[in-house]
């Protein structure tokens, strides 16, 4: 069987002594098989008292049908594909990870309903949720349970900010609005953009990004010309961009996760509005890329990741996923943040020492027990803390642009950059 980079290390080292404490091995992608072997060698005596064999249940949770299956799928992919590299490899100390999976349809109510189902059917922690007001309709249900939720997709700021991060088991490997708007903002501010007109949904997320970007608007001591606030579903903006032209915005800065990202771009084109059109990862996805398609043609937006093959880590991860999954990543940020999502919380199992997989070990040990685990997105060298919940900061942000249908680096220095891995800052 052909091992991906993460785990190559894995072969030779079997018929080798694990890593005794202070020794190094070479940094880089194949390190992981290496730390996963030498952590599973060090708690070998707590699983031998324990002997179980029974598998890990590990919740996800997020849309896999509906409207936004478009990054809801990816982000599923990426966590089946970091799962089956580690059950290959022996799981967690012999115990095979065993997803529990639901589908919240980006649906709130659905996603509550789910969520309770999952708590109920005793995973010992979750990864999921990509819509904003699915997440925020559940999380209290994990929280009370005291079951720790990765969210690898939803950015919502409110998402990781409803609890006091001491008490929260809330965790996000993603990045939240309130670091997306800003840089956006900073963006367009240096490019010369400053009549800004805000299309958002009426949805948890459109209305928390809303709000993000004014905030960052205001920084630079700008308000919106105009604002336009839409449902889900629409059809036809026209009206809402004419009064955007006539208030004399230069940029259009949208907040919506679906096929209005398209509506506003096709709209802008039918009227021969050539203005610019920014806005958070969404600008990334299939219902924007292939519903607007030249239309789509320069458009900027916030990435965490961006699928080109800059280093190991990101080619091994592209050539697997493309080799498991037939084809490329619909929603590489999707795909990408959820894989270290679910090695973060594989990392988090390997630093409880008695092999008991509670909900509150889980927690203190995503909160600073860890490894570094050398992800595709980043570095991660204690990505949380007690009082940090957020594992992603400013410096791994680039901005992405619309180029020939795929998505690039807006900025040479941003590939540039792009072949070291960021660590949290």
């Amino acid at each position: 069987m052909h091992l991906p980079a993460p785990l190559r290390a894995l072969r030779p080292l079997r018929a080798r002594a694990p890593l005794q404490p202070g020794t190094r091995r070479r940094r880089g992608r194949g390190a992981l098989g290496a730390a996963l072997l030498a952590c599973a060698a060090a708690l070998a005596p707590a699983h031998a008292q324990l002997g179980s064999t029974a598998p890990v249940r590990v919740g996800v949770v997020g849309p896999f049908t509906g409207p936004s299956a478009d990054f809801g799928v990816p982000m599923l992919n990426g966590i089946k594909l970091a799962v089956d590299e580690i059950n290959a490899v022996g799981g967690y100390l012999g115990r095979p990870l065993e997803l529990v999976i639901k589908d919240d349809a980006a649906n709130p109510d659905q996603g509550r309903k789910v969520s309770q189902e999952l708590l109920g059917e005793k995973v010992v922690a979750t990864i999921g949720f990509c819509n904003t007001g699915v997440a925020l309709k559940a999380i209290d249900l994990f929280q009370e349970a005291r079951s720790p939720l990765i969210v690898p997709c939803s950015t919502g700021t409110a998402v990781t900010a409803r609890y006091p991060a001491a008490d929260s088991y809330i965790f996000r490997v993603q990045a939240r609005d309130a670091l997306q708007a800003p840089f956006m903002v900073d963006d367009i501010v240096k490019r010369g953009w400053d009549k800004v007109a805000i299309f958002a949904d009426k949805t948890g997320y459109g209305e928390g990004g809303y709000n993000d970007v004014v905030a960052a608007l205001a920084a630079k001591n700008l308000k919106p010309v105009h604002v336009a606030r839409f449902d889900l579903g629409v059809k036809d903006l026209t009206a809402e961009l004419a009064a955007a032209r006539a208030a004399g915005a230069n940029v259009v800065y949208s907040y919506t996760v679906g096929p209005e990202n398209a509506t506003i771009a096709n709209g802008k084109k039918a009227m021969g509005w050539k203005v610019p059109q920014v806005g958070a990862w969404p600008l990334s996805f299939p219902f924007f890329l292939e519903g607007a398609k030249d239309a789509a043609e320069g458009a900027l937006m916030v990435q965490t990741f961006i699928a080109e093959p800059s280093n190991e880590r990101r080619a091994s991860f592209l050539s697997s996923y493309t080799r498991k999954y037939n084809g490329k990543v619909a929603v590489p940020m999707a795909a990408a943040n959820a894989y270290d999502a679910t090695y973060l919380l594989m990392y988090s199992f390997l630093g409880i020492r008695d092999g008991n997989l509670s909900g509150k070990a889980i927690k203190e040990s995503l909160e600073g027990r860890m490894k570094t685990y050398y992800g595709v997105v980043s570095t991660y060298d204690r990505p949380f803390s007690v009082q940090d919940k957020e594992a992603i900061t400013r410096n791994m942000l680039v901005i992405g642009m619309v180029r020939n249908g795929a998505i690039t680096f807006a900025y040479p220095e941003d590939a540039k950059r792009n072949l070291i891995v960021q660590r949290k800052q």
